[in-house]
């Protein structure tokens, strides 16, 4: 039997005739159904009978759904090694080629089952996709295979399942239920999309000409293949078997499937209501034998069923049903072989009273169904006491194409407009394939859901109603453990993150605690809230509530002189730390005492901002530029600027000029101060300083207030020695002040010795507290043979305070002062000002808790006694390691006069404009924390007159 084959052009090739058909190619759907082609007049209203192939193909190299295609229309249609020119396009998995003699249109459905598309799919993923980003590829091939499988199962009459080996996969009962839900969903869909095309009525009421007849085809393995001469009869020939190996795993297999089928429900009594059908009477099974192991034997074997076909035919045909119980009861041939294409299939070959059935080839398996089409006879495959006749229909080429194009449309090509809406409808029902399809997702979903709640378990356990993110982040990271015990699968990164939303929405509805630490490092107690604007007040009833920090700490300070003492709240930002609390108790202590007031913000506009922070220099550019700053300095005691690195509280003490004789004058004269700029002479009046004044602070900006307050007790002789300090908090023994010897030059020797050089020598101004050698060479102390010189005491004291209100003064880094009995301290402050004191040391007073408490350096006592000097101070402080920058009061030398008991306060807290500068832990080193000393170079040249003495 030669047939013309008429296959539609490739779009890229020349158009190709009937002549030239072995070089045509099949086309993919999409095309097909485009393409505008004439119809012969003469085969205009000859019925089309369409097949479907689909199904996977084997591990063996070579396509073999191709093969077997070549192989029913008897030509080389199909290539076997080279892919469809056409990409991944949902089209072009389907082609189509159409033999117009036979009347038969086939379709081959190609999925991730066939090894090219597989391979495909394989590289679009990259090597870094993760298992769920994977599963989730997978999943959406499948569901793109599954709008195919129903297009096909819509137009198409015949369809054949081919299997890559002998074994019935059991997934496809799990498929076609999936498929049969769909049908059912997007059924009221697929009639919409065809209620205007020109067919009967059935048609558009069941979306598909005919319920089609599945077929299944297999292959079977070496191992199965028997010989042919009479093994499986015991080894006595004269008694062979009716049927033979091959044809009896057919009958097992259609038993098989059928009884699967059947107890699945995929089919039913009534045909019209399944997605495919079976037949009853008729084979739907054929096996395809293995190959032979000897190429020669094969290869005449091919060749002489070549020859076969050049013979006559025999004698009549007989088609539809008679033909298949025709093979059944036909005569055996001898030699056993296959009866060629051309021959009725089945035949009975070899003479006598047995014999066995000669298995019919493909070809022939598969016309015995498709003359039922093409006869309109149809298939009768209900069963049961009433069946009910299915409808059937042999389109025309004609109204299959215009069916066919709309369906194509909705279900899987690029759809028109005015079916566009229709196929997003379609999209939307594919979740009904998820409970079929998807296994691994559904076993995952409910492992991953019954972990869910231990998880939540996990994370409310020991939790307090109000707890900080950090807290949060804790539980939620046990509870992310037990999850990843018990969860598996795909959904595991999907329910993890359910798991985050479900613990922070825990969390924030009332349970999350204000975020914001004191200066001290203590959160506020409160849950979240807002702060109260200024003038608003504070509202617990709100959600969130208005409510000021808390964290329930409380310590006790004292005022600004020190003689007054108050419990003070835990404080949240620097005003309320060092001026706030100050202000409040000035009220009622040291209101009326003098003071030397510091530089603050003066706006000039209503609305002052605050200015911007600058932005922080590499190491190198910021070392570059310090550089030529210092070199511009005339000396480090006047100057105070962000390179210096080191750390001073500087007291300078000068002798007035009346006490200077006719060198006051010429002081005066060789000693111009320098002259301020313009940046420090007029500080800004639009932008203020947020934080503190420190040695990283632009110039030209104060805050606005100072967090220092120098005041003055009173005279000097208001500080007794014998009693020390009469202020509360005081452990005993411990307010008494430091004693400073000070040499001072009376009038009268100045003018009887003023001829002595004055170039800076040991002679000319003697270190304090060194014991000079007079003119007479005497090396005594403060005796009579010292008459030129005077002496006068300052008293100077480093007052510590910790959080309890318990005070003392400290005479080193690591002593206290304690004094016994009378007559006040005996160590000298020679100590305390030639070494760095720390901010921080350890209170003489610890509780009984595990916790250790500090003491932190509060005040400066400085006794000015009345006599012809002048004390400057400039404290510098580095609350914190490098690169903690030096704090500073807004003016850096304070001079205090004669005759004056001073008491400079220290800020309570230290911060800059980006955070809190925070008091030592219990295992950080406290050396890092310190109110060091600067080395500034010596004046004695320049000013012989002033003597500089740094300490800290």
């Amino acid at each position: 039997m030669c047939a013309s084959l008429f296959s539609f052009p490739d779009p890229t090739a020349g158009s190709p005739t009937m002549k030239d058909s072995n070089a045509a190619l099949p086309v993919s759907m999409g095309t097909l159904l485009r393409a505008d082609l004439p119809e012969d007049a003469a085969h205009r209203d000859d019925g089309l009978c369409v097949v479907g192939v689909l199904g996977k193909s084997g591990a063996r190299p070579g396509p073999q759904k191709e093969t077997l295609l070549n192989d029913l229309a008897d030509k080389h249609v199909f290539s076997l090694f080279g892919g469809p020119r056409d990409g991944g396009t949902p089209d072009s998995h389907i082609r189509a080629f159409h033999l117009r003699e036979s009347r038969v249109l086939y379709l081959l459905l190609s999925s991730v089952g066939d090894g090219r598309q597989l391979l495909r799919a394989c590289e679009s993923l990259s090597a870094g996709t993760g298992h769920s980003d994977a599963h989730d590829v997978w999943t959406r091939l499948d569901r793109q295979h599954c709008l195919h499988l129903l297009y096909v199962f819509s137009v198409c009459h015949v369809l054949l399942l081919v299997h890559p080996n002998q074994t019935f996969d059991v997934t496809h009962d799990r498929l076609f239920r999936a498929l049969d839900a769909l049908r059912q969903k997007v059924l009221p869909l697929m009639r919409a999309a065809v209620k205007d095309c020109a067919v009967s009525k059935e048609w558009k009421l069941n979306c598909r000409p005919c319920p089609p007849r599945l077929l299944f085809v297999f292959q079977m393995s070496g191992s199965l293949k028997v010989s042919a001469h009479g093994s499986e009869s015991g080894g006595n020939p004269d008694k062979p078997k009716k049927h033979s190996p091959r044809r009896r795993l057919q009958h097992a297999l259609e038993d098989q499937i059928y009884r699967i089928f059947r107890k699945s429900r995929v089919l039913t009594n009534q045909s019209s209501n399944c997605l495919f059908t079976v037949p009853a009477n008729q084979a739907f099974v054929y096996v395809i034998p293995a190959d032979d192991e000897d190429p020669v034997g094969a290869l005449l074997g091919q060749l002489r069923s070549v020859c076969t076909l050049c013979e006559p035919d025999p004698g009549p045909v007989v088609s539809g049903p008679r033909r298949y119980q025709q093979a059944r009861r036909s005569t055996r041939l001898p030699g056993g072989g296959v009866g060629a294409v051309g021959e009725p299939a089945g035949v009975l070959m070899g003479g006598g009273g047995g014999g066995q059935l000669v298995d019919c080839s493909l070809r022939e398996f598969l016309w015995q169904h498709v003359e039922l089409v093409l006869t309109k006879k149809g298939f009768d495959d209900s069963v049961g006491r009433n069946p009910q006749p299915s409808h059937f229909e042999l389109p025309t080429y004609s109204k299959w194409v215009q069916v066919a194009s709309r369906l194509h449309q909705v279900l899987v090509g690029d759809p028109d407009e005015d079916v566009a809406d229709l196929a997003l409808k379609v999209q939307g029902q594919l979740k009904v394939l998820e409970g079929f399809l998807d296994a691994d997702t559904k076993f995952s979903e409910n492992r991953c859901q019954k972990a869910l709640p231990l998880a939540h378990s996990a994370y409310q356990s020991n939790l307090p109603h109000n707890y900080t993110t950090t807290v949060h982040k804790n539980q939620l990271a046990q509870a992310l453990r037990v999850y990843s015990q018990h969860a598996r699968g795909v959904a595991f990164q999907r329910y993890a993150l359910q798991l985050h939303e479900d613990c922070y929405k825990f969390w924030s509805n009332g349970h999350q605690l204000c975020e914001e630490r004191s200066l001290t490092d203590q959160h506020c107690v409160h849950k979240f809230h807002l702060l109260p604007q200024p003038g608003e007040k504070t509202d617990v009833d709100r959600n969130p509530p208005v409510l000021n920090h808390n964290s329930r700490g409380r310590s006790t300070s004292a005022c600004n002189c020190g003689r007054k003492q108050a419990p003070r709240e835990d404080p949240f930002d620097v005003q309320a730390a060092n001026y706030d609390f100050y202000q409040l108790l000035e009220e009622k202590c040291c209101g009326k005492l003098e003071r030397i007031d510091f530089p603050v913000f003066q706006p000039s506009t209503p609305d002052p901002a605050p200015a911007c922070p600058p932005a922080p220099r590499p190491p190198s550019e910021a070392s570059a530029s310090s550089e030529p700053q210092q070199a511009k300095e005339p000396s480090a005691a006047q100057s105070h600027t962000p390179a210096d690195t080191s750390l001073s509280l500087d007291l300078s003490l000068g002798q007035s000029s009346d006490s200077l004789g006719p060198y006051g004058d010429a002081e005066r004269a060789e000693v111009q101060p320098k002259r301020p700029s313009l940046v420090d002479r007029q500080p800004s009046t639009v932008e203020y300083l947020p934080g503190m004044m420190h040695s990283g602070c632009p110039k030209g900006l104060l805050p606005k207030f100072s967090s220092w307050s120098l005041v003055k007790l009173g005279p000097a002789k208001s500080y007794n020695c014998h009693t020390g300090l009469e202020q509360p908090g005081f452990l005993p023994g411990s307010s008494f002040l430091l004693p400073w010897d000070l040499v001072i030059r009376s009038r009268s020797e100045e003018d009887a010795g003023l001829t002595e050089p004055l170039d800076g020598g040991a002679s000319s101004w003697p270190a304090p507290n060194k014991t000079l050698v007079g003119k007479r060479g005497s090396t005594g102390g403060l005796g009579r043979s010292r008459r030129r010189d005077d002496v006068a005491r300052v008293f100077v004291g480093f007052e510590y305070e910790d959080a309890r209100g318990r005070r003392f003064v400290s005479c080193g880094p690591d002593k206290i002062v304690k004094v016994l009995g009378p007559g006040g301290a005996k160590d000298p402050a020679t100590r305390v000002l030639n070494t760095d004191m720390p901010l921080y040391i350890p209170s003489p007073s610890q509780g009984r808790g595990l916790k250790s408490h500090f003491a932190q350096l509060t005040r400066l006592f400085v006794v000015v006694p009345d006599a012809p000097l002048e004390v400057t101070l400039n404290p510098q402080v580095q609350p914190g390691p490098p690169p903690c920058p030096l704090f500073h009061p807004e003016q850096t030398d304070l001079v205090l006069p004669p005759d004056g008991f001073w008491v400079l306060r220290f800020p309570y807290s230290y911060a800059t404009d980006r955070g809190p500068c925070l008091p030592p832990k219990e295992n950080q080193p406290l050396n890092n924390y310190k109110v060091g000393r600067r080395r500034r170079r010596k004046r004695w040249r320049s000013q012989p007159t002033r003597r500089v003495y740094g300490f800290s």
